[in-house]
């Protein structure tokens, strides 16, 4: 490939996503398939939707079918809530949950409210106190609505009046950075940071189950169980295992002290086995593994738990030794199938390497089978030699391609699943926000398939030591994502369709037994879709970015549908924020949102604009803007994005722009404008200048050859 058609990007038009068919699709399974009745035990949804992931299985199902295909054309807005007087400022990730007739969701705010699902009308709002964080849902039991909170404190609250039951702090631990000298794994004074609670929380038969996060900056994962009625813990589970417990010894030396793994999304819990299903994060630090050799045990593993005791069952580990970001958090989906005329009693788990492991549920075991393969290599990070492959088909790409978003931002490194990288930002896919993040999935047992919203969004990797990028998306790169159908039985891909718009982080996937299918995008549209092909059939502006998942419930015979929108921060920054709690109806008369301005589909540089005038016509390379003095830095910088000055310039059309590598820099550097081609430095020694006349209005990313992180951005008015 020649020069010029690589910095293009020449296979795409103007950086669009191309919209269709991610992979080559395997033809539907024929006929109805052959699902058994799911298990009582996992509970059911209907005219309640009374858990985040609607039962114990986290199936997302609704047997209601009052709004179908047919009917879908009369769907619209029933009642319309800014939950926090219309505040844009905060994101917001709270799947609602509905129980006769009430809708019970979270803010960001640190508010929790009980809403009559008819109405609209707020009968109760409880604040738990004011440290933002993210709340994912409330859980429902013995009467009670249970909520964590920004400072680390599970509620209880009362579910009729809001009022304060109990109250328990978790993750008491002391908050400072550090390891205390005498560090006792039993009480929890091992490790980095402290982490925060995390994730919707799931009841069953007298005990909740509570979550964290922390694992970017060294926190000890565990999992907690606590007694519904009292608050007290029941049990603990620590996923990085202390001295003298199972999995220890794969953790090089002291490394488990801040190991990270946490669990921050919720499990499901099989009633009948007795056991609840957890999946855990990434081992610390992310993306560097010097100092932590061995496959770090339980960080990106599935574990079964027993329910009542905290004991470990079994466990299945996705990535060793991880180094990508791959944690495969997900909420777990319990399913029971008949494959080859068994019944079979599964889990399925996976999610940012683009692939799924159907595992069966009561030993761990996969079912279709999996295969250990040799991997790249580099000693420097101990990596693992080899990495377990499900068979059947990944969902994703499995390398970037340049025919859609996924195209590498030219001169990086770049590579595919489990490629290595060092000290050079390189640039992988699946990335650490691509593949199916943390969105919550759906099975539809009409159709017999595991539906799934993907990210095609790169990372660019480097161990972070002296400054360097982390997973950081690289400026300029373009976002995408789609939708994927499964068939569990076999592991194969359906179908793919790709879509504008990432859809890995958060946007949840609800089906029901109308035929229908809900999911909502970054740019505030609701879409309902055919569950067969995922043709779209209506869609609904909700003013914000919807990261959450649909629900749907039914009062006084009529079905209702309900999502709480508000926006999130991934991988787009700019989504849409806000706080609209909607329900629909047939017949529903309340008109749209106006549509927010959508996200930008390429990752934007977003430090202040400067003139062409201010910056005297000039960008220098290898250098930091000082936003105070208005000049370039003093000093050469070789790892950093921002090491143009100025990174983001203004010009008017016409105008000659200078770029210099200046005397004092000690390293080659250059400017080469990506995908639009509009002009190229080539290689400047220090000393040494290139001239552009920008004569077309439009928007130019460029990036250095030499050090490719460092990207500057010039619009022309």
């Amino acid at each position: 490939m020649d020069r010029r058609r690589f910095l293009s990007g020449a296979a795409t038009t103007a950086g669009a996503a191309v919209v269709g068919t991610v992979l080559g699709t395997s033809p539907a399974s024929a006929g109805v398939p052959d699902t058994p009745r799911q298990p009582d035990a996992f509970g059911a949804t209907g005219a309640d939707f009374p858990k985040v992931g609607g039962n114990l299985a986290n199936q997302n199902h609704s047997p209601l079918k009052q709004i179908n295909r047919r009917t879908l054309d009369r769907l619209g807005g029933a009642w319309h809530v800014n939950l926090e007087g219309g505040d844009t400022s905060r994101a917001q990730q709270s799947t609602i949950v509905a129980q006769d007739g009430v809708l019970y969701v979270q803010t960001t705010q640190q508010n929790v409210f009980a809403v009559d699902g008819k109405t609209g009308a707020i009968r109760w709002k409880s604040n738990v106190g004011s440290e933002t964080t993210n709340m994912r849902g409330v859980a429902l039991g013995q009467g009670k609505v249970f909520s964590t909170s920004g400072a680390n404190i599970v509620y209880a609250l009362h579910q009729k009046t809001g009022a304060v039951v109990w109250k328990r702090e978790l993750l008491t631990e002391d908050p400072t950075q550090g390891t205390p000298e005498e560090c006792d794994p039993a009480n929890g004074q091992c490790g980095g940071a402290t982490g925060t609670l995390a994730g919707a929380i799931v009841y069953w038969d007298g005990l909740i189950y509570v979550g964290m996060q922390g694992s970017t900056a060294g926190a000890r994962g565990r999992a907690y169980a606590l007694d519904a009625a009292t608050g007290k813990i029941a049990w603990t589970f620590w996923s990085v295992p202390g001295p003298g417990e199972f999995g220890n010894d794969t953790w090089e030396g002291e490394s488990w002290k801040t190991g990270g793994a946490v669990p921050w999304i919720h499990p499901a819990v099989d009633p009948d086995l007795g056991l609840v299903y957890w999946t855990f994060g990434n081992p610390y630090p992310r993306t560097n593994g010097s100092t932590r050799g061995g496959d770090n045990l339980f960080a990106n593993s599935l574990v079964a738990i027993d329910a009542k005791t905290g004991k470990r069952r079994w466990h299945f580990q996705s990535v060793h030794h991880d180094i990508w970001d791959y944690d495969n958090v997900m909420a777990p989906v319990l399913i029971d199938l008949r494959i080859d005329g068994k019944l079979r009693k599964v889990v399925v788990y996976g999610s940012k390497v683009g692939m799924y492991y159907i595992l069966d549920r009561t030993n761990g075991k996969p079912v279709q089978g999996v295969e250990e393969r040799p991997v790249p290599q580099d000693p420097r990070h101990k990596t693992s030699p080899t990495q377990p492959f499900p068979k059947g088909d990944p969902f994703v790409p499995q390398e970037p391609r340049l025919d859609n978003s996924t195209r590498p931002v030219p001169f990086y490194p770049n590579g595919g699943l489990f490629a290595t990288h060092w000290d050079r930002a390189t640039i992988i896919f699946p990335g650490a926000g691509g593949g199916a993040d943390w969105s919550h999935v759906s099975f539809n047992p009409a159709t017999g398939y595991v539906y799934v919203g993907y990210g095609l969004v790169n990372s660019a990797y480097s161990n972070t030591t002296g400054g360097r990028v982390n997973t950081a998306r690289p400026y300029g790169e373009y976002f995408a994502g789609g939708l994927a159908a499964i068939d569990p039985r076999t592991n194969k891909l359906v179908w793919s369709k790709d879509s504008e718009w990432s859809l890995a982080h958060g946007n949840g996937i609800l089906t029901t037994a109308g035929g229908v299918m809900f999911q909502g995008g970054p740019d505030g549209v609701l879409l309902g879709m055919d569950d067969t092909d995922a043709r779209e059939l209506w869609r609904f502006q909700c003013g914000a970015g919807v990261h959450t998942s649909p629900v749907t419930y039914e009062i006084d015979g009529q079905q209702y549908l309900a999502v709480f929108a508000g926006g999130n921060g991934l991988p787009y920054p700019d989504i849409p924020k806000g706080d609209h709690l909607w329900a629909f109806k047939l017949g529903g008369r309340v008109a749209p949102a106006a549509a927010p301005t959508p996200p930008s589909k390429r990752n934007q540089i977003r430090t202040a604009a400067v003139t062409a005038a201010a910056a005297g016509y000039t960008v220098t390379l290898g250098r930091i803007w000082d936003a105070g003095a208005g000049t370039p830095g003093a000093q050469e910088n070789t790892v950093a994005q921002n090491a143009m000055s100025p990174q983001n310039l203004t010009v008017p059309v016409g105008t000659e722009i200078t770029f210099v590598n200046p005397v004092g820099n000690a390293t080659a550097h250059g400017a080469v404008s990506f995908f639009e081609y509009e002009f190229d430095s080539g290689t400047l020694m220090p000393g040494q200048s290139f001239k552009h006349t920008f004569a077309k209005k439009g928007e130019y990313f460029y990036n250095d050859p030499i050090y490719p992180q460092n990207t500057g951005k010039i619009v022309v008015t």
